[in-house]
């Protein structure tokens, strides 16, 4: 009587195991790729007004990337960034950047205080003008959230990560700086 089943050397077997769940990773690779190009989320429903009496909402933002920034007074990294995040913020927004300071947690008299020593030029909003602090989860800082012309969120970047890292970041909603020259100032 013949046996139905087949012998196979541990070493041809070992070779047909790896190369089945390599041709498994490749399949898996391959779908995750094309998945994530149209993995965008939109960005959460909000109402933001600035301390100087701007209103936005995510209508009033259709058409513009925004930068969001989470940070507060006593963030080491929030002041180092400070500077290269107003200048990045002046230098785009003839392109169509919106880049709103969103302080979390503290006081006005804080933050009104915390500004005459170190002034920002960009539109601020206090935490309780917004409902974008909770949605973000904001409790590690900084924290970048930049928002594309769709109004889908093109990227997070939670803590500190120097200038390059930010422009790459605004460059995933599609808005490129005119020049990386002087980028690696800070």
């Amino acid at each position: 009587m013949v046996s139905p089943f087949v012998y196979i050397s541990p070493m041809a077997a070992r070779t047909i195991l790896l190369r089945a769940a390599f041709a498994c990773v490749l399949i898996l690779a391959s779908l995750c790729a094309l998945a994530a190009p149209n993995a965008k989320e939109p960005a959460p429903r909000f109402n933001a007004t600035t301390t100087t009496g701007e209103k936005f909402t995510n209508a009033s933002i259709k058409g513009k990337v925004v930068l969001l920034e989470f940070w507060t007074t006593w963030c080491g990294f929030c002041a180092d960034e400070a500077a290269f995040v107003d200048k990045i913020g002046h230098e785009l927004a003839g392109k169509g950047l919106i880049l709103l300071a969103i302080n979390v947690g503290e006081s006005k008299k804080t933050v009104k205080k915390y500004l005459e020593q170190h002034p920002r030029n960009c539109k601020l909003v206090m935490m309780e003008d917004t409902n974008l602090a909770a949605m973000y989860q904001a409790n590690v800082y900084p924290i970048y959230v930049v928002i594309d012309r769709d109004g889908n969120i093109a990227g997070t970047q939670r803590g500190a990560g120097g200038e390059d890292a930010l422009r790459r970041l605004i460059a995933r909603a599609g808005l490129e700086s005119e020049s990386d020259a002087g980028s690696d100032s800070n």
